[in-house]
Parts: structure tokens; sequence; C-alpha cells
């Protein structure tokens, strides 16, 4: 199986952004990478949503795998995308 080098809450954002701006998936940019590029922070909260939510498996997810390995995959996903903190 291949592993990704971009985040996952990254890639989420990138293919919500990518759905409402690209031509290809009902947005109206026919080039759309460039602007992509720029939005997908803009759709962080949603991509993190989306990983909030897939936390818990459904009964199929859970049939096929180790609930708990899912789980822990997810929410280091999710803590992965928070903002750091700076303190000064």
């Amino acid at each position: 199986m291949d592993v990704s080098t971009t985040p996952v809450a990254e890639r989420i954002a990138r293919v919500l952004a990518g759905q409402r701006i690209s031509a290809n998936a009902g947005g109206a940019a026919t080039h759309a990478s460039a602007e992509i590029d720029r939005a997908w922070p803009d759709y962080l909260p949603d991509a993190l949503a989306v990983l909030r939510t897939l936390r818990e498996p459904d009964q199929a997810m859970a049939a096929a795998g180790d609930v708990a390995v899912w789980e822990a995959m997810v929410l280091v996903a999710i803590r992965a995308a928070k903002p750091k903190t700076v303190v000064l």
C-alpha cells in the first residue's frame, strides 16, 4: 500500500476546494490548480469536520479491521492539522 507524503487533512481540504473551484468537479475554473493551491487552507475547517466524523467507523468498517487502530490514526490526523500555538 502506498503512503502519502501529504497530510490527510490537507488532501481532504484540497479535494473540497477543487470540488468547488474546478470545472471538472462542478466549479467554474478550467485551469484551477493554482487557485486550489491558494484556496485549500480555507477548507481546512471542513476537512477537520470530515475527520472528526470518521473517528468512529461504521459497522462494515469495524468488521473489516481494528477499530482502535482506526481511531488512533484519525486522531493523529486531527491533531496534526491543528495550528501550532506559539507563546511569546
